[in-house]
């Protein structure tokens, strides 16, 4: 496991071939999107977040915020499944699929802006849920090689405590720079927009 502040990581060409060029065009996307959001300023201040490298195209990004909500409250929000897309940034859809063994199975595509190009991405995820506490996926067919993570909820005395934890793993098509870059801001806009939905549903 690496930390941020490794920089003795072999240098793989598809980890680190980004120009100044091509990064300086990653942050002025990601600064345009953070400023049309920047009306919840104190939320994006709110949320915390930890990159962990676990190999040279692996990564586990977590994000949490807290959330003046209850569980059942923040757990309503998040197990609409089909209308995530109404408020999840870049999320173009979220449909439940049949599962063979009765479970539930979610078909999303997200649409991105990286790296000079608009790209799309298909996951199907098998959903676990833990009843108020907890909410794990993994996808069992998609456009990584590997895509997986956790909702956690844990209740304080002001709320809910949101985590999202998500463990990616690109193909080799897709620049790992650029992919982290995109969801070290895209994890802490979903909570914000959990948040919104929240205050929107419970005025």
């Amino acid at each position: 496991m690496h930390s941020d502040s490794d920089i003795n990581a072999p240098k793989d060409p598809t980890q680190q071939g980004l120009t100044p060029e091509e990064e300086l065009e990653i942050n002025e996307e990601l600064l345009t999107e953070q400023a049309q959001d920047d009306r919840d300023a104190e939320a994006w201040a709110a949320v915390t977040l930890d990159t962990e490298k676990l190999d040279k195209r692996q990564r586990r990004i977590t994000a949490k915020i807290l959330l003046p909500f209850t569980q059942e409250q923040v757990w309503q929000v998040l197990t609409d499944y089909e209308c995530l897309a109404d408020f999840i940034p870049n999320l173009a859809t979220s449909q439940l699929l049949e599962h063979p063994q009765g479970g539930i199975r979610l078909e999303q595509v997200g649409v991105q802006n990286a790296l000079f190009l608009k790209f799309s991405a298909r996951v199907v995820l098998d959903m676990t849920e833990d009843f108020l506490k907890a909410i794990h996926f993994e996808m069992v067919e998609g456009d990584f090689k590997a895509f997986s993570g956790d909702w956690l909820l844990e209740p304080t005395s002001e709320g809910t405590q949101l985590t999202y934890s998500l463990f990616i793993w690109p193909k080799r098509t897709m620049p790992i720079i650029a992919i982290e870059k995109r969801l070290r801001f895209d994890l802490p806009r979903n909570l914000i927009a959990v948040k919104r939905r929240l205050e929107t549903s419970n005025p």
